[in-house]
């Protein structure tokens, strides 16, 4: 018998950014028109543009736009589409949303609610795991009768606490010690309750030296289901991914296919549809489940790259009626791919998300690289929504080869305006525990790979020098009179122009005079050089410095100077000439680290506290960082209230010595 086959011809992206724009590029190649919505900061965000139509959803947060059902369904009803695709996060993993899509006589690209249902929750999936006969590791429930210290100990330290519900690492806790458990658990619930409105926990035994192995899955609704092999994903901060590969360089063909076996048993368990993931803990040769996502998952571009396969593609034909396009016996791994997750974050504390706009993004033209990125120069990273910028992938032959053209991509991309962990991931690719394929759970905290970039001083002064020749330019290019005469030109011998640049905690002080043949003759920390300027004054720099060729793209916002080379980016403020004495730095304070509103307060005026205390509780991008105190001290003034929103810099907490 036929299979009936009804064609999507709109599809709306329930989601925003990067994914939307993904979906939108397949949507598009396979004659499908699309829809996206957008909240009132996404209005003029590159996948509202790439969209044939965009709906409004008229609010700011997440609750008031992405997770609003109601919302979401009114826009697609008045768009016409047809069909939602979820992408990941926000309602993707929501049963009624689904249920409510199907209902309302949508298709649903995802698997069925009921499937969707019982993998939300993580208990009833490690039930269902048990009975598929897939290994699962000891785990108890924690009930408002439960003796949480006792279950900790049946279990054996050290413990996972963990959000029954949700995902992407929110909720989840490890203690080590007795000591710990309360305040875990407690945190752990009420970061589960913000951020899936169910403070439901577990405790688990944790593996401190293990990796997170997963295994991409897809059925379709006829019956038919194949492993897509594994992906590593062991390189994680506050248990969020951050580097992935595909293949695990520590996973042999024998545990690949005990893996992709146990895989299909609980995808056939659940009945699955469409693409999904079933997640492992691998430890020596034993693997155990950690969980399923009933969606497409971040990092699905990396086995797409090492199986030649659109797995977005292969969801829109399960939505129509189709079968899969490829058997199990089709399917073979060609290559190595591994992606990096740039996010908007400080390395240097804490990987602390770091917000603002995004005033330039160029990505590498340096080898081949996919970048599925969210952003284009112009854009903001809102407090709102999560901090990934883009999602680096690059496949080769081997390896080897892969992690060092990512590392080259990574290093010549051009992102400013904002910091990122991209200097954090190029170092990580480029030690020799990565490159040995030592990459577990502990990674991080371990190998302890570079954070920030050091820049030589020879770079500052190359920067320095690049910034004072478009400087000259740009000058040059706006004068009323005498344009074609360079900036610094005299017709008398006279000082030099001077100009002064700080970098962090690095000062650069220079001067130049034009000579008669052209050159100009530049001083910086008692050196000469004599600059040939090629092309100057349109944002590119292309100079000889004493016989070496030098390329920059330079920028000015403001007094800031943002400088990209081939060694990565810089920014250089420039000094005044006469700086403001007005000026006075805040001592005795404690400043918000970023952007976010305050969820807790601990501390009073008149009180004392010693070094470590905690003071209060702020909550950034659906994450919880604790403020304690720098120093011993005496409280004097608290400056926010719970429910604050506050900025980053702002005063949060005033001290004094005791």
């Amino acid at each position: 018998m036929a299979h009936v086959i009804t064609p999507i011809t709109r599809l709306l992206i329930a989601n925003r950014g990067e994914i939307a724009r993904r979906i939108i590029r397949t949507a598009h190649d396979m004659g499908i028109s699309t829809v996206a919505i957008y909240a009132d900061g996404d209005a003029q965000a590159p996948f509202v543009k790439e969209a044939d139509t965009a709906v409004a959803l008229n609010g700011v947060t997440t609750a008031q736009t992405y997770l609003d059902v109601d919302k979401v369904l009114a826009a697609c009803q008045r768009s016409g589409a047809d069909a939602i695709h979820p992408g990941y996060g926000f309602l993707s993993e929501n049963e009624a949303f689904a249920q409510a899509v199907i209902d309302a006589g949508i298709k649903w690209l995802g698997p069925t609610p009921e499937v969707i249902g019982l993998m939300g929750d993580k208990l009833s999936a490690k039930r269902l795991m048990d009975e598929a006969g897939v290994p699962t590791l000891p785990g108890i429930e924690i009930a408002a009768d439960t003796d949480i210290v006792a279950a900790a100990k049946e279990i054996g330290y050290p413990v996972l606490v963990k959000a029954s519900a949700g995902g992407g690492g929110r909720g989840m806790r490890v203690v080590e010690q007795e000591a710990d458990l309360l305040a875990a658990v407690e945190g752990a619930k009420r970061e589960a309750g913000s951020s899936f409105g169910d403070d439901t926990v577990f405790l688990e035994k944790w593996l401190a030296v293990s990796r997170h192995v997963e295994i991409q899955i897809l059925g379709d609704t006829h019956g038919n289901l194949v492993h897509c092999y594994e992906r590593e994903c062991s390189i994680q901060r506050r248990h969020q991914k951050i580097i992935e590969e595909a293949p695990s360089p520590a996973v042999t063909d024998a545990i690949r296919a005990s893996m992709g076996d146990a895989a299909i048993a609980a995808a056939k368990k659940l009945g699955y549809s469409s693409a999904g993931t079933v997640e492992f803990l691998l430890s020596g040769d034993e693997f155990y489940f950690l969980e399923v996502n009933a969606r497409l998952q971040v990092e699905h571009p990396i086995t797409e790259e090492i199986i030649g396969k659109d797995l977005v593609r292969e969801q829109i034909r399960v939505a129509e009626g189709e079968t899969l396009s490829f058997t199990q016996e089709e399917l073979s791994i060609n290559g190595h791919a591994i992606e990096a997750r740039l996010y908007a974050e400080d390395p240097a504390k804490g990987f602390l998300p770091a917000p603002g706009p995004v005033l330039a993004w160029t990505p590498s033209k340096v080898g081949q690289a996919r970048f599925d990125s969210g952003v284009e120069t112009g854009s903001e990273i809102s407090t709102q929504f999560d901090p990934m910028i883009a999602k680096v992938i690059v496949h080769a032959p081997t390896r080897r080869e892969a992690a060092g053209r990512l590392a080259r991509v990574l290093e010549t991309t051009e992102i400013q305006g904002l910091r990122t962990n991209r200097d954090f991931l190029v170092a990580t690719l480029r030690t020799g525990e990565f490159l040995a394929g030592d990459t577990t759970t502990d990674f991080i905290e371990r190998v302890e790979p570079t954070r920030m970039r050091e820049v030589t001083r020879e770079e500052l002064v190359e920067a320095a020098i690049a910034v004072a020749m478009e400087g000259q330019a740009q000058r040059r290019n706006q004068a009323k009179v005498l344009r074609s005469l360079p900036s610094g030109w005299r017709n008398s011998t006279m000082p030099m122009e001077q100009f002064s640049f700080r970098c962090g905690d690095d000062e650069i002080n220079l001067a130049y005079r034009l000579h008669r043949d052209g050159r100009f003759r530049l001083l910086c920390d008692e050196q000469e050089h004599l600059i040939e300027a090629y092309d100057c004054g349109n944002g590119t720099v292309d100079l000889d410095d004493n016989g070496r060729r030098l390329q920059f793209t330079v920028q000015a916002h403001g007094s800031d100077w943002l400088v990209h080379s081939a060694a990565g980016d810089l920014v250089l403020k420039e000094q005044a000439r006469f700086p403001d004495s007005s000026l006075d730095a805040n001592t005795g304070g404690l400043t918000a680290p970023m952007p976010g509103s305050v969820l807790a307060t601990e501390v009073a005026a008149g009180a004392s506290v010693t070094k470590g205390d905690l003071l209060l509780i702020m909550e950034a991008m659906k994450m919880e960082h604790r403020i304690t105190a720098p120093r011993d001290g005496v409280i004097e003034t608290v400056h926010v209230t719970i429910g604050d929103q506050v900025d980053n810099g702002q005063l949060l907490v005033s001290m004094a010595e005791e």
